[in-house]
């Protein structure tokens, strides 16, 4: 394929404590870069709402944690961080950034982050990147809520059955790509030892609001996880999520322990992309928790984390969105929807763990090589302007 310029858009600093949503960014720009692309990354940042009215921009804890991620892919002269609204940067100018987008081929605009026409009018392919499916369609056709669509030209879902019979979330008028979430593997090698004997998983225990479509409460990984707070009692094994869960959660942090889980801060343990790494790479296995949303809509969400598991050589027990219609699952992955299917998914794991931890590696390396993924998302969103 001929190389391109290519912009990728989306959250690395607006939040400087989750290093898997900055991987999750990360596998688009390495993933392309070593496809030979030219490829920029920009990042609009919104001032916090606790920000003083004096709030100092290229000093602050997001511009810092900014320029220590950028340094360490060595992206110093690929990439901005640009305060929403001005044209006040951190890493390439304003004019710079106007320079490469009137020679760039496409963006990748997760969520449609990047709002800035002044930007984005000379690119003449705008792909709309969904990494979160249901809930986008949801807020555009439902809550009216302007997602941005309008301004992109082609429209791309990790809700590989978005526009399926079996799924029912509205298309929004839209044909909608799916993908597969990409993975650089050498980013992220076979892992060697087990450090943390137990399953785990890294999220937040509630991202934002819930929405209701068609009678149907699409909400949290809170709701999600509710029904499976007696499956360390069903089993031997360890439950060690690292959970971001506010300490007014009561109730549910005093279920989560009666019944075993053992709750780790994620700010601890993976707030940043090194330490992510190092606590999946380090862990036995992922028991993977989806948002109540994605398991009700069908959407055959499949998790960017979880990718980094298998990558690993780590298996991932995943609760069923769906994704079984275009992912095999059985060994390496392996889907659950009961508690009984659970139960069943960790016993298979650990009857045979050295080929269950093969399999993880060879699902990557077949679904979710970004060198394979990213090249085929280019040729479907290269033609038909």
């Amino acid at each position: 394929m001929e190389k391109m310029t290519i912009i990728v858009s989306g959250m690395v600093a607006a939040d400087p404590h989750q290093g898997g949503a900055t991987w999750a960014v990360l596998q688009y720009v390495l993933g392309l870069r070593g496809l030979g692309h030219e490829v920029v990354l920009i990042e609009p940042l919104t001032p916090p709402k606790s920000a003083p009215a004096d709030w100092d921009f290229p000093a602050s804890e997001s511009a810092a944690y900014f320029r220590r991620v950028v340094a360490e892919h060595h992206l110093e002269r690929h990439a901005a961080l640009l305060l929403a609204g001005t044209r006040r940067t951190v890493g390439l100018s304003y004019a710079e950034l106007r320079d490469i987008v009137k020679k760039a081929d496409l963006i990748f605009n997760v969520s449609g982050m990047l709002a800035d026409e002044a930007l984005l009018a000379s690119i003449p392919r705008r792909v709309y990147l969904d990494l979160d499916p249901a809930f986008i369609q949801i807020w555009q056709s439902e809550y009216g809520i302007d997602m941005r669509l309008d301004a992109h030209t082609h429209f791309v879902t990790v809700g590989q059955c978005i526009g399926t019979k079996d799924c029912p979330v509205p298309t929004c008028g839209r044909d909608w790509i799916p993908t597969a979430q990409p993975v650089v593997l050498e980013e992220w090698p076979v892992a060697k030892e087990v450090e943390r004997d137990a399953l785990t998983t890294i999220g937040n225990w509630r991202g934002y609001g819930s929405v209701e479509f068609q009678g149907e409460h699409y909400g949290q990984k809170a709701h999600s996880l509710r029904a499976f707070f007696t499956l360390p009692r069903c089993t031997a094994e360890k439950f060690a999520p690292a959970l971001a869960i506010h300490p007014g959660e009561t109730a549910d942090l005093e279920a989560l322990a009666e019944n075993g889980w053992t709750v780790l801060d994620p700010a601890k343990v993976a707030s940043t992309p090194e330490d992510y790494r190092r606590f999946i790479q380090g862990s036995k296995a992922e028991f993977g928790i989806a948002k109540s949303g994605y398991v009700r809509s069908r959407c055959g969400w499949f998790s960017d984390r979880s990718v980094c598991y298998l990558a690993s050589g780590r298996p991932v027990i995943a609760q069923q969105t769906g994704f079984s219609r275009w992912l095999p699952a059985g060994e390496g992955v392996l889907a659950f929807g009961t508690m009984d299917e659970a139960v069943a998914a960790i016993e298979s794991v650990n009857r045979n763990y050295p080929r269950q931890a093969r399999a993880a590696r060879s699902i990557a390396e077949e679904h979710f090589d970004s060198s394979k993924v990213l090249p085929r998302l280019l040729e479907r969103v290269g033609t038909n302007l």
